[in-house]
Order: structure tokens, then C-alpha cells, then sequence
């Protein structure tokens, strides 16, 4: 599988890192090359540095030819359009896209797109670790 991820900070990085030690082909798009540096010189994968809201950045990163598109920048705005770009412009079967805001991310879920929320899974986390905490002290 041919993977482009979008975002080289410590989910997407690690996350190319995942994927090419399950033996997947891995580009990745970061505006800052330093973001690169997080995978080491001895990452197999292509790096393209620049904007990923550009379609010739897109192109030259491969998106024409990926099986899968991971948005996985800071910026919920930037993940939603670029996800909607890779579905609907390159038709890319498997697209993920994080995002930030719980309600953003059930609108756009219901919508089509796959989407994880880091904020949602930590308050069902943490709502669940209350809880116990709440139920070993009424057994106490």
C-alpha cells in the first residue's frame, strides 16, 4: 500500500514510521523540514516539504497514486479540506483525517469522512478513569 501523510509532528511521523515497519510505502508533506528530522536520515520514505494545501505539492508527493491519505497536521481546517480534496479530487479509497474539534469531527463523520478525534477519546478516557475512581470509593 502507498501511504501519504500529511503532517510530520509526533502523530504523523510516528504513524509513517508504523506503516513503513508493516512494509508500506510512505510519503510524507510537511511544511518545515525540521519536521522530518523526527524519522531520522535512515526512514525509507519520500519527503516533500511545502504547503499541503497545493496541488502541485499534492502531485509531487505522489497523491495520484496513493491507496491511502493521512491529514495529520495541527490545523483541523487544513485536514477537513485537503481529506476532502484526496476523496472527492483523487478519489483515494482510504482517507483519515484528525480532527481537533469533537463536534467538527461527528459533522464530518456522518459525512463521509474517517475521522479521529484526539479531544473525544481523551474526555471518554478520562470521563472512564473518574468513574472508577468514583466506584472504588463508594466500595471503600
Amino acid at each position: 500500500m502507498f501511504v501519504l501523510i500529511v503532517g510530520c509532528g509526533r502523530v504523523g511521523s510516528a504513524l509513517a514510521r508504523e506503516m513503513v515497519n508493516d512494509g508500506h510505502d510512505v510519503s510524507i508533506i510537511d511544511q518545515s523540514p525540521e519536521g522530518f528530522a523526527r524519522l531520522g536520515e535512515e526512514f525509507p520514505g519520500t519527503f516533500t516539504e511545502g504547503p499541503a494545501l497545493e496541488l502541485t505539492v499534492l502531485k509531487a508527493a505522489g497523491i495520484e497514486r496513493a491507496d491511502a491519505f493521512v491529514a495529520a497536521t495541527d490545523g483541523d481546517n487544513t485536514n477537513l479540506v485537503i481529506s476532502q480534496v484526496a476523496r472527492e479530487r483523487f478519489n483515494i479509497p482510504c482517507v483519515v483525517v484528525r480532527v481537533l474539534d469533537p463536534y467538527r469531527a461527528k459533522f464530518y463523520g456522518e459525512r463521509g469522512l474517517t475521522t479521529v478525534c484526539p479531544t473525544q477519546i481523551a474526555i471518554e478516557q478520562m470521563s472512564d478513569a473518574l468513574r472508577a475512581c468514583g466506584a472504588a470509593l463508594q466500595e471503600a
